[in-house]
């Protein structure tokens, strides 16, 4: 459920630009009606206008999750907070210059963001990322919990790669199909992946 929860602003943002790209005339008018004020020159074209309507959808989507957390009393991942301002930054300028280069960059800056944040951890801080959110589960050597962090760490470097090289080398309707089902299907196959590694060495002595 959690997972959905977390891709919920992508599969927004998916079905808006789905829709918008099959409604062009549309898309174009309510666009230039709703962020006209917004944005360069206040006309918003019909090739445009699919992903600057995804990207208010992925905005007002990132910041309802953070509301709905907030009034069920529960705690906000850095994450999430990172991700709004990511969304809300690399959107606004999207929305202002009308091009999707700058929204493209958001899933590439959070991996980023995320792996740095594990690298940053483990070096400077001697403290495993992954063990602090999984420890309380498990009981795993310190060799495995170090390999499991840095498999992280890489999982997120080539993620961003490959969102840039999808992004800057496809359409954006290409780019919008990986963001979803793309990033989604690597993200459970690394996970399954994950979770065949672990099975083996749970339970056995730090």
């Amino acid at each position: 459920m959690k997972i959905l929860f977390d891709f919920l602003p992508i599969i927004l943002f998916f079905g808006m630009f789905k829709y918008a790209e099959g409604n062009t005339e549309w898309a174009a008018r309510t666009a230039t009606e709703w962020l006209g004020f917004m944005v360069s020159g206040g006309v918003v074209g019909t090739a445009e206008a699919p992903v600057l309507l995804a990207t208010v959808v992925v905005i007002l989507a990132t910041l309802a999750q953070i509301l709905w957390l907030v009034a069920r009393g529960r705690k906000i991942d850095t994450m999430l907070w990172v991700s709004l301002g990511l969304v809300t930054l690399l959107g606004g300028a999207t929305i202002y210059f009308h091009s999707e280069s700058f929204i493209k960059w958001k899933p590439t800056v959070l991996y980023w963001v995320m792996g740095g944040a594990l690298l940053v951890g483990q070096l400077a801080f001697r403290k495993n990322g992954i063990r602090s959110l999984m420890g309380a589960q498990m009981t795993l050597p310190e060799p495995v919990w170090r390999n499991l962090n840095y498999s992280w760490m890489a999982f997120f470097a080539l993620m961003g790669v490959l969102n840039l090289w999808v992004a800057f080398n496809f359409s954006t309707a290409t780019w919008v199909n990986f963001k979803l089902f793309g990033g989604l299907g690597l993200m459970l196959l690394f996970v399954l992946g994950q979770a065949v590694f672990l099975n083996k060495h749970a339970g056995t002595e730090p």
